[in-house]
Order: C-alpha cells, then sequence, then structure tokens
C-alpha cells in the first residue's frame, strides 16, 4: 500500500486494510511517499519485493500524481486499486469508492442547516451510502488480467 504520511488518517486506513488482509490471509506492507521521487523508489521496491498488487490511498498528494502512478503501475504489471475514479481515468486499472458529488452535496445541505442557525454538534455524522466501481478494461487487457464478470456487471463505469 502506497500513502501519503503527512495526513495522519492515511496511517489509520492503511492499519485497517492491512488487519482486514490479515483476515483473508493477506500481508500488507506500507510504503511511504512525500515526493515524486519517492513514488519512484517505491515502485522500485515493489520490483524488488515482487509484490503482487498495489492500493493507493488517496489524498492531495496522491491525486496529484494520479497519472505517474497510473503509469508506473502499467509499466511495471502491478494491478492497481485506487479510491477515486480518477486514477482509472488517468490509465489505473480500477477505484472503489463513495460517491462525492452526493458526499459534497449533503455537506451543502449541512451548511445551509447551520447558517440558518442549526448547532453543527446536533447534526448527525453521516456516512457514504452510494459506492462507484470503475474498471478501465484497457489496462486489464495490457496488463493481461480477465476481470471476472461479476465484476464488470457491478461496475459503474468501464472504461476502454
Amino acid at each position: 500500500m502506497l500513502f501519503n504520511p503527512s495526513d495522519p488518517n492515511k496511517r489509520l486506513e492503511f492499519e485497517q486494510v492491512k488487519d482486514a488482509g490479515r483476515r483473508l490471509g493477506i500481508s500488507a506492507r506500507d510504503f511511504e511517499v512525500t515526493n515524486a521521487e519517492g513514488i519512484d523508489q517505491a515502485f522500485a521496491a515493489f520490483a524488488a519485493e515482487r509484490a503482487q498488487a498495489l492500493m493507493v490511498l488517496v489524498d492531495a498528494f496522491t491525486i496529484f500524481h494520479r497519472k505517474k502512478l497510473a503509469d508506473l503501475t502499467l509499466e511495471r504489471h502491478l494491478p492497481a486499486a485506487f479510491g477515486f475514479k480518477e486514477f482509472v481515468e488517468a490509465g489505473g486499472l480500477l477505484s472503489y469508492g463513495a460517491n462525492r458529488s452526493v458526499l459534497f452535496k449533503g455537506a451543502a445541505v449541512y451548511v445551509d442547516q447551520i447558517l440558518k442557525g442549526t448547532k453543527p454538534g446536533d447534526l448527525p455524522v453521516q456516512e457514504p451510502t452510494i459506492f462507484e466501481l470503475y474498471i478501465n478494461g484497457k489496462t486489464a487487457t495490457a496488463l493481461g488480467l480477465v476481470i471476472p464478470t461479476s465484476l464488470f456487471v457491478r461496475a459503474d463505469k468501464i472504461l476502454e
């Protein structure tokens, strides 16, 4: 898993995914990156350790470098999963994450309520309810992967 340690939430996300992986018999290793050179070093380490797949935790740094990350995963024949569809649009294999348009609309409703006098502490915490799966079919083919039909039928969008 590749992530930016400057965002304290990413360490927590890594630990949660690592724990879930352990229950499934999958080991996860962390690769912390804070600059573009770190991305290159991480991919060299992936090759040395014979990584079988990659998961990129999204923050401002990784979304900024999404094209580089997508290109390197393809170049190194490394299947990768991302949290935002923009990575798939940049050439990444697949993404699964909350529909941000719905989240932003919900945030706008909360802002409206707060501006009308509702105390923020009186508003309930809301969790995402709509998630999107994006798959890049061209990237799957280039990686020599056959995406199961069950994933294709569940996908919100398949890029070719």
